[in-house]
Formats: structure tokens, C-alpha cells, sequence
């Protein structure tokens, strides 16, 4: 599933050439998303956010990931039990990022390649999508998802899905709000009560 979001191993994912910035000691190189990328929201501008690509097994995404799954708990009263293996979010099979603002980590996100083609393309399955709460309203879940879509696109891929439920309204009205429609049941949760899908063209 993905998580909640502000509206409401080896190997590195395929950042284009784009120049990137210098991001807090300690880390790599950081892409930076400018104010205003992405769809526009209502409410304050998005805040600048600096996007660093990270190995799903690093222990800074693990933290993330732990963040997710304990808000999964308050939501949902247990964590997301689909099988996540971090090899799929390495190139050229896919991508992690991690989303940094005023020096801290508050946001992250990936995709992997989904099990099947949609529509006869190569399509994605975007993962474990999650702002912190203390970094919510500030336009970031469309930053990191626009980037994560163009990062899919300039990849290769066609076609973009992922699933999360109803205890997560914010997240529903993100993506619809983004373009993405209700589609087939896949994956782990295909028969869970009260879980949605969603997937829209990346091209």
C-alpha cells in the first residue's frame, strides 16, 4: 500500500542529468524540486524539497518505512503485509527516493516494475508513498509523486498503478485530484475489504 500523504540494495534509480544540489553531510547527491512543480493544490505554495535517491535496505529508509507501517497500525490496526524485496527498487528494475526539507528526511517513496504490462506497456507499482505528519499541507506528496512518475517515464514505462484503502481519504483525493482512476484489483490486497486501486497513463 502507499502511505499517508500531505494532503491529507545495490544500484541507484534512473535520475536523468539533470544537475544536482549537495545534500545534508553524510548524504549523496540531491535533486532539487522547485516550489510549484507538479499539480497545484489549494492552500500554501508547496515548500522547496530536495529529492535524494536511497537503497530501499538503507537504514534511513528503514526508518521511513517504520513510520509508515506505524501509522498502517493507528489506520488499520496492523502493518501492510505485502512482500516488499529491496532488490526491486534498484535499477534498472526501479527506484527509492527519499525527500528531504530544512535538513531532515520527511518524505519518501518508490516504484518497482509491476508483475504485468497494462494496456500492453511496461507499467510501474509505485510503494510505501509517505510524508511525515509534521510535513503535511505543504504540497510535498504531489512533488515526490510527480517525480517518481517522470522518473518512471524517462525509464521506459507506460502506465503507472498502486493501491491503498479507505482509512487513508487523503490519499484517495491526492490521486484522483493527479489523474489517477479506479482500476482492476492486484497484489496482495486484491480481495481486502475496503482497498482501492488506481493507475493512470505516464505518456
Amino acid at each position: 500500500m502507499t502511505g499517508p500523504v500531505d494532503t491529507g540494495p545495490p544500484g541507484t534509480g534512473p535520475l536523468d542529468t539533470e544537475p544536482l544540489g549537495t545534500g545534508p553531510a553524510g548524504t549523496g547527491p540531491v535533486r532539487p524540486v522547485p516550489p510549484g512543480t507538479g499539480p497545484v493544490e489549494t492552500g500554501p505554495a508547496p515548500a522547496a524539497l530536495k529529492l535524494e535517491v536511497r537503497h530501499y535496505d538503507d537504514p534511513l529508509v528503514q526508518d521511513l518505512v517504520a513510520q509508515v507501517q506505524a501509522e498502517y497500525m493507528e489506520r488499520y490496526g496492523g502493518q501492510d503485509r505485502a512482500v516488499v524485496d529491496p532488490a526491486e527498487f534498484a535499477a534498472p528494475h526501479g527506484l527509492f527516493l527519499v525527500g528531504w526539507l530544512d535538513g531532515a528526511a520527511v518524505a519518501c517513496g518508490g516504484w518497482r516494475v509491476h508483475d504485468e504490462p497494462v494496456g500492453g506497456v511496461s507499467a510501474v507499482e509505485i510503494k510505501r508513498m509517505y510524508v511525515a505528519a509534521s510535513a503535511r499541507r505543504r504540497g510535498l506528496a504531489r512533488l515526490l509523486l510527480a517525480e517518481l512518475e517522470r522518473t518512471a517515464a524517462a525509464a521506459g514505462h507506460g502506465y503507472v498503478v498502486l493501491n491503498t484503502g479507505e482509512g487513508q481519504p487523503e490519499a484517495i483525493g491526492l490521486y484522483r485530484a493527479c489523474g489517477y482512476r479506479d482500476i482492476p484489483p492486484f497484489g496482495y490486497y486484491r480481495d481486502a475489504r475496503g482497498a482501492r486501486f488506481f493507475g493512470r497513463p505516464l505518456v
